[in-house]
């Protein structure tokens, strides 16, 4: 790819303005919607974002190429992703990785300061993300039988309906709104 193409690419998906380091990471002090990211993933990598990155609906397999800091909201949903390898390890705002394939939460981001979203995917376990999530924690519509490895603090709504769970033990010691396990086979409510 040629200076010239990644700079309208870079044009056409940076609200605000961007600046390449040294070490070749892409910096935006502003905005990035990507489309078709998935063509160029191995030319370009985002380093730190002070906005919000939105990667939704680029059919990913891989996040490869994105940000390490996003200062608001990172957006991965609607994708074919079966890891968040490659994430941010630090978010602002909210994390959403909902509606992909992913059977694990390995990689995902450290601190979250909005929700994390990660409903509707093949989820079996919850290890891998921070022990407190700042906004609401969605983990609806997946595979899972523990809520070992959840967040232990959440300061919004805690959502686990739709799994295959029989006992709440892991599940969060604090929720600062409501806790939804409906529609489980819950057999235990201790925990």
């Amino acid at each position: 790819m040629t200076t010239k193409q990644k700079s309208k690419l870079l044009n056409k998906w940076v609200k605000g303005t961007w600046s390449i380091d040294a070490d070749g990471f892409v910096n935006v002090i502003g905005d990035v919607k990507v489309t078709d990211f998935s063509k160029y993933q191995t030319e370009i990598k985002f380093g730190t974002i002070s906005g919000y990155f939105d990667c939704d609906n680029n059919n990913l397999t891989t996040l490869k190429g994105c940000p390490q800091i996003v200062g608001d909201s990172f957006y991965c949903s609607n994708n074919k992703l079966k890891t968040l390898e490659g994430s941010p390890q630090t978010v602002g705002g909210s994390f959403y990785c909902a509606r992909n394939e992913l059977t694990t939460l390995k990689g995902s981001p450290q601190t979250i300061g909005g929700y994390f979203d990660c409903y509707n995917n093949e989820l079996t376990t919850l290890e891998g993300i921070p022990k407190t999530v700042g906004g609401s924690f969605y983990c609806s519509d997946n595979n899972l039988t523990t809520l070992e490895g959840c967040p232990q603090t959440v300061g919004g709504n805690f959502h686990c309906s739709y799994n295959e769970l029989t006992t709440l033990e892991g599940s969060p010691q604090t929720v600062g709104g409501y806790f939804d396990c409906s529609d489980n086979n819950l057999t235990i409510l201790e925990g």
